[in-house]
């Protein structure tokens, strides 16, 4: 049996244990069901992770090495990049901090520099849709 009919299967299984804690948990006032589903979303949580990461490091190893590191250099240049023009002074952190949230400046700039880097990533997949869609309208 290969690897994707046991993914699967598996995929199945927890999809229906999944299903039943939610019809017990809407039949039920009950603390316990929510312990039981965090659970189960824990389970799927780490066999997601370690599937990401087995395959992440089969294509590595399998395909052009030097084409994956430039392709992850890139990404941690974009975060850097992030990273170096957020201010962390762009929000008045008092009001944040009366209600008890404890946001400091470090917090702010973090923040900050994750969503420039959405806003990068997200410019560049626009753009390469664009051109991707463009070379196959030129090429028919």
């Amino acid at each position: 049996m290969n690897l994707y009919k046991i993914l699967k299967y598996l995929a199945y299984a927890l999809g229906i244990i999944g299903a039943i804690f939610a019809l017990m948990l809407m039949t039920t006032d009950s603390e316990s069901m929510i312990d039981n589903i965090l659970f189960v979303t824990y389970i799927v949580l780490f066999v997601v992770i370690a599937l990401i990461l087995i395959y992440v490091l089969k294509g590595i190893f399998a395909g052009n090495i030097k084409k994956t590191l430039s392709t992850v250099g890139m990404f941690l240049a974009v975060i850097l990049i992030s990273y170096l023009i957020s201010s962390g002074t762009d929000l008045d952190l008092k009001q944040f901090n009366d209600k008890g949230l404890g946001i400091t400046e470090g917090v702010s700039k973090n923040v900050g520099a994750g969503l420039y880097a959405f806003y990068i990533l997200a410019a560049v997949a626009v753009v390469a849709t664009f051109l991707s869609s463009a070379k196959k309208l030129i090429n028919k």
